[in-house]
């Protein structure tokens, strides 16, 4: 990533803060899927359907992984910028510093991007840190990864089971194929600079957005400051819960449901004193998926195809092309006859 080095506040955007809701409000908004339910497939659904967002709990991922990644992670970027800095700047994996994309998108965030593919992370992946400092964040990386990736095509599975759609794995087998383009994400959000501390205003830490891919599957440490909107256009805040996954449906899930599911949106603003570590996995099609609405969808309901079908590949480079608060679907879009 290229990276900026310590850039001045002031380039950084400065939003008001989200409408004040009442916790029961809140609360009552993220939905909760019970994955031991006999009822999560047809739960997940009508989370999709109506909020594009959900949080899972008895997922049955081992808390270990979780917790020797965080602590790896966390150990790096403690570390000082000349040593975080040997991640970048390798486009468009490694580290990265407060710049997020190539066109302009300033956060208060630090990050590290990976590519996953079929093999675990090789030590090339990590040769900027010391060993036995790589090896540690490798082993924690790589099973954390592994485990991640069967849950985000279980949850798949049960959104085609709860629509009624076959084969079970329409969904799930395109992000688990050898060429299928999968990304994880440790995002790291410091404290609030001293001089801001004061201010009225929160400091955006990762600017408003949707994902591109067909799932995100994001873990977090117990600090707020995640947000989403809601069909009203306020933006909540989702309680953090560090014993959960929280799951995003992506811009190309909604499409292949010819909108029926939402892309939810999201950002993350940065207004305490206490740092905010996450972790995303981001499942995608291969470059050549041909992506549109699923023909069963259409042919059951009778609907006509609100999108062009497209290539993930032309799809992910528009994406990258634009700014990250765009509405990228919008040139996707079928017109009205």
């Amino acid at each position: 990533m290229v990276v900026l080095t310590n850039p001045p506040t002031e380039q950084l955007s400065l939003v008001d803060a989200y409408k004040p809701i009442a916790n029961a409000r809140v609360a009552g908004i993220v939905p909760v899927v019970d994955l031991s339910s006999p009822n999560s497939a047809a739960d997940i659904v009508r989370a999709c359907e109506e909020l594009g967002f959900f949080k899972v709990t008895n997922h049955g991922f081992p808390s270990d992984l979780t917790a020797r990644l965080e602590t790896e992670a966390l150990r790096f970027f403690s570390a000082g910028e000349d040593e975080k800095e040997k991640g970048g700047p390798a486009l468009p994996f490694g580290y990265g510093n407060k710049r997020i994309g190539y066109n302009g998108d300033m956060g208060w965030v630090e990050y590290l991007l990976f590519e996953i593919t079929s093999q675990p992370l090789p030590p090339a992946s990590l040769d900027f840190l010391d060993e036995p400092s790589a090896t540690r964040f490798r082993v924690a990386l790589n099973e954390y990864i592994t485990a991640v990736k069967r849950l985000a095509c279980e949850l798949l599975e049960l959104m085609a089971e709860g629509m009624g759609i076959q084969p079970r794995d329409c969904f799930s087998k395109m992000v688990m194929q050898e060429e299928s383009d999968r990304m994880f994400r440790l995002n790291h959000y410091p404290p609030r600079p001293q001089q801001q501390l004061n201010s009225s205003l929160s400091l955006t830490g990762f600017g408003e957005h949707t994902d591109p891919q067909i799932i995100s599957v994001l873990r977090s440490n117990n600090s707020s400051g995640f947000q989403i909107a809601v069909r009203d256009g306020s933006w909540v805040p989702v309680p953090p819960d560090q014993d959960s996954f929280f799951i995003n449906v992506g811009d190309i899930l909604q499409v292949m449901t010819n909108g029926r599911f939402r892309s939810v949106r999201h950002r993350v603003e940065s207004n305490g004193c206490e740092p905010r570590l996450s972790m995303i996995y981001f499942g995608g099609p291969p470059p050549s998926q041909v992506v549109g609405p699923l023909p069963q969808l259409l042919l059951r309901s009778g609907d006509r195809s609100r999108y062009k079908e497209f290539t993930w590949a032309d799809y992910k480079k528009a994406a990258y092309n634009s700014k990250l608060a765009d509405n990228r679907l919008s040139p996707f879009e079928n017109t009205v006859a």
